[in-house]
């Protein structure tokens, strides 16, 4: 029997172009990546209709972990935050408004993570690291959607995150191409 979690993914797949989701396979390999590393501080960036952030939260469940997630757009904010409510996840997520650039700089500046999904704006990726940076934990795993799929705009990001002793990194054939890299 389908669960009501599972009827919203479902339906949340078939909007995903329209939503920029990860694919499924991406989503569960998050899933899986948070619950063998046992992930108790994650941010997102990125949350739009909350595909994702549900794939994210369930691990959660499992590690006793947080999400902190940050939507630039409020109506795509609204909409994932009733489909966190929906799965039963809004209690793991802490949802957050505005660029992402200025949130991290504005409220996240203090926290530590252990986790972070990049698939906000491509373009931003090099930024979005340069502040990630001091506040990933040694042994934190950052993982960042779409290299291959938008290469050229994440480019900066990827040479200088692979250039760099203290990272180890590896980009994985996921549908749109998953960089994961592993803080030393």
């Amino acid at each position: 029997m389908e669960t009501l979690t599972e009827k919203v993914l479902a339906q949340l797949e078939e909007t995903s172009d329209k939503f920029w989701n990860v694919s499924k396979d991406s989503a569960n390999f998050l899933n899986m990546l948070i619950r063998i590393h046992k992930s108790q501080e994650v941010l997102e960036l990125g949350t739009s209709n909350g595909y994702s952030g549900i794939w994210l939260a369930r691990a959660l469940e499992e590690t006793g972990g947080h999400l902190t997630t940050i939507e630039y757009w409020d109506k795509r904010r609204d909409l994932a935050l009733e489909n966190f409510k929906l799965c039963g996840v809004e209690d793991r997520i802490t949802s957050l408004l505005g660029s992402a650039s200025d949130v991290i700089k504005e409220k996240l500046s203090d926290k530590q993570f252990d986790f972070v999904f990049m698939d906000a704006s491509k373009p931003h990726y090099l930024e979005f690291f340069e502040l990630l940076h001091p506040l990933l934990k040694s042994g934190g795993i950052i993982a960042a959607d779409n290299i291959t799929s938008h290469a050229e705009k994440v480019k900066p990001f990827v040479d200088e995150i692979s250039s760099r002793k203290d990272y180890q990194v590896q980009i994985l054939p996921l549908p749109d191409g998953m960089l994961i890299a592993r803080k030393i």
